[in-house]
């Protein structure tokens, strides 16, 4: 079995890239991540942005082993 090492979040290296730290229920990061209201007419950097939250929403799950 291929067991990967979690890397804890380094808070410094975050606050240097301008990120601030959000603690969310998983509950609620599991409707982020589905969340997407994007459609047709969604400009493109619209839709990256939504793409990055629902990716972050998704990485949070599974660095806390709480996704599959």
């Amino acid at each position: 079995m291929d067991e990967r090492r979690v890397m804890p979040t380094d808070p410094d290296a975050e606050a240097a890239q301008g990120r601030v730290a959000l603690w969310l229920d998983p509950e609620d990061l599991r409707w982020l991540r589905h969340r997407c209201a994007c459609d047709d007419d969604t400009p493109d950097e619209e839709r990256d942005r939504c793409a990055r939250v629902r990716f972050r929403a998704s990485a949070a799950l599974h660095k806390a082993g709480l996704e599959g």
